[in-house]
């Protein structure tokens, strides 16, 4: 990714917690230069504060990128220290759940350049997606230099409408928690089988690890890869019986949860 207009201009991280220090470490580990980066966070980690960063100082000019990595319930009263950089050329580049575009916009001008994105948490190994979307004043450069320090921890999604976002949500913003309930009960299933719980949760990691990155390696899509794996009448085909069930298995079920999660994040976002 090119970074020479954030080594140039500077980027401010607003909040550091875990996904911003995620973000943080897979910039430097591609070429940002640390003190190109100006953290504003009232508790950095120890961590942070060995990274040679700038913190808590005012940006001496306009950066050419602002993260806003704080709590959404927190964003009111930490934004108003960057209002100045509004209705200019730095681009604002939000990954607060339930944080429309139109409550930046309100705080910074309707002129800022602002893009919201949805995050999710396999960005602390490298390993997230996000999905992105901007406001009319965010440009193509704008959207692709969120693009290119999003890919530092994973992959990205241009979302066509901000609407779109709640589903996102529902999907891979949320996601990871329905994964790892499936881990958890599919080691308590394996322990109810007679296996010690310690071994089953092991099995029950590596095959749900596993069958992830085989599903993003392989060439044929998840529904040909099911079929690979189930010989008819065998003990596979015995357990999609239950998984496929069109009233009780995964189909109702993860359509409920994914809705459920979506309609919460319209709540949140007015």
């Amino acid at each position: 990714m090119d970074l020479s207009d954030v080594n140039a201009r500077g980027l401010v991280l607003l909040g550091c917690g875990k996904m911003g220090s995620a973000l943080l470490a897979g910039w430097l580990a591609r070429g940002v230069d640390a003190g190109a980066v100006t953290v504003l966070d009232p508790f950095p980690s120890d961590w942070v504060k060995a990274q040679g960063v700038r913190l808590n100082s005012d940006p001496e000019t306009a950066p050419a990128i602002v993260l806003l990595a704080v709590k959404p319930q927190m964003m009111a009263e930490a934004l108003p220290r960057l209002k100045a950089l509004g209705a200019g050329d730095t681009v604002f580049l939000s990954i607060a759940a339930g944080t429309p575009i139109a409550f930046f916009e309100d705080m910074l001008g309707a002129e800022t350049p602002i893009i919201r994105s949805m995050p999710n948490t396999p960005a602390a190994v490298g390993k997230g997606i996000t999905a992105i979307v901007g406001n009319t004043a965010a440009s193509e450069g704008d959207l692709a230099l969120a693009e290119a320090l999003l890919e530092a921890v994973g992959q990205t999604v241009r979302l066509e409408d901000e609407s779109q976002i709640d589903a996102v949500t529902g999907v891979s913003g949320s996601g990871p928690a329905y994964v790892f309930h499936l881990i958890e009960t599919l080691a308590a299933a394996g322990a109810a089988q007679g296996l010690p719980e310690d071994m089953a949760m092991k099995l029950a990691k590596a095959t749900v690890a596993g069958a992830g990155q085989l599903a993003e390696q392989a060439d044929e899509d998840p529904s040909q890869l099911r079929v690979n794996v189930t010989s008819p009448g065998g003990t596979t085909a015995a357990a999609l019986e239950i998984l496929m069930d069109p009233e009780t298995g995964f189909p109702p079920l993860l359509e409920r949860a994914v809705k459920a999660a979506a309609d919460r994040g319209r709540e949140l976002g007015g």
